[in-house]
């Protein structure tokens, strides 16, 4: 953004302090705080983990959240919590997990980079740590090809994407501006015509016309695949080596001062998720999946189902460079103030679990606590 557009940049820091902007806005599968526990056995006989009654969990309804949906479904959380209690909430979006983490309503949960930072820096670094990675990719641009037949026809098209200050809103802005086109990411208008819209009314907003394409994450972007539309970029191709943070594990800061142990067992059963969806990808497919219907109450289809999974790399890696790199994205957007990251992550318990298991360990690209 130009450097004398000073008004609008403050207007749109001015949302940033109403409504935490960096959020990853959710895909519209499952409610706000759905608390779903059906199912799970709790170990009995055995000691409580760090005398907990249980340990708060949660996440998102989308692909993306795979690994929890995968462990809460074949039952990983709860194996390693043994006697104490795995319980869920399902999320649709950002700022209400944050939220819940900062009430203590949940303990750990699975979120996007975007709120993450947010979450940290609004909190002047006491809120959270990142504890581990999830999934990478998973975002795509997806237009009318009737309207749009190469990247250069994006300009002067009217193109969704999810909330404003959203992970993928700052992923498209930052496209925008090194094709060298000019928009204002408060307002969305200039070369591109940037079209906030819940992920839940994106694809009926392609199938009427009233957006050409939408900058999203899955399954929305193969849901507007199904509808007609062609996957024009793939966002992992942007990134080296394809790979970019999609998905993070977070933790409240005093849970896991207080509780390390517990922290520990859920990171074991996310690492023992994520080997099993990667030695079985069918069946942490159709787990996955079913796990979306009990908690939206409908599953995906196939024809969205297969392509959506596909595209979405499932890791421990939190892919810490990656997040730095979004970050400084939304500052050049002007959508955030240079943010002090600084003890965001502590992979501490992450890297010890990995040893365990003989993988190797990950990095914090510096942005370790002490």
């Amino acid at each position: 953004m130009p450097a004398n557009r000073s008004t609008p940049l403050r207007r749109g820091i001015a949302v940033i302090a109403a409504l935490p902007l960096l959020s990853l806005a959710a895909c519209g599968y499952g409610s706000d705080s759905k608390d779903d526990n059906a199912g799970a056995k709790i170990a009995t006989g055995a000691q409580k983990i760090d005398g907990l009654g249980s340990v708060k969990i949660g996440y998102f309804g989308n692909l993306t959240h795979a690994t929890a949906l995968v462990g809460k479904q074949k039952g990983f959380f709860q194996k390693e919590l043994g006697a104490t209690e795995a319980k869920y909430q399902v999320f649709n979006a950002g700022p209400s997990e944050i939220e819940a983490l900062n009430s203590g309503s949940i303990d750990i949960g699975w979120i996007g980079p975007s709120p993450a930072i947010n979450g940290y820096t609004k909190s002047d670094g006491k809120s959270l740590r990142i504890i581990g990675g999830s999934a990478s990719g998973g975002v795509k641009l997806v237009v009318n090809p009737k309207k749009i037949k190469s990247l250069k026809d994006v300009k002067g098209k009217r193109i969704a994407t999810p909330q404003l200050g959203n992970t993928q809103d700052v992923a498209f802005l930052n496209w925008v501006a090194e094709q060298g086109w000019k928009v204002d990411a408060q307002s969305g208008k200039g070369d591109v015509s940037v079209v906030r819209t819940d992920n839940k009314v994106t694809p009926d907003a392609y199938k009427s016309g009233s957006i050409d394409g939408a900058w999203v994450p899955e399954p929305t972007a193969s849901k507007l695949v199904a509808e007609g539309g062609k996957v024009l970029l793939d966002e992992s191709t942007l990134w080296p080596d394809k790979k970019f943070v999609i998905t993070n594990i977070i933790v409240s800061q005093k849970f896991l001062k207080e509780h390390p142990k517990a922290v520990e067992a859920v990171l074991k059963a996310s690492v023992e998720t994520n080997k099993w969806i990667n030695a079985n990808p069918d069946e942490a497919k159709a787990a996955a999946n079913k796990q979306l219907g009990v908690d939206s109450g409908k599953e995906l289809p196939a024809k969205v189902l297969d392509p959506a999974w596909k595209s979405v790399q499932f890791t421990d890696d939190p892919l810490a460079a990656t997040l730095d790199t979004e970050a400084k994205h939304a500052v050049k957007a002007g959508l955030l103030e240079n943010p002090k990251l600084d003890g965001i992550y502590d992979l501490t318990l992450l890297n010890k679990v990995l040893k365990a298991e003989g993988e190797p360990t990950v990095s914090d690209a510096g942005l370790g606590a002490a």
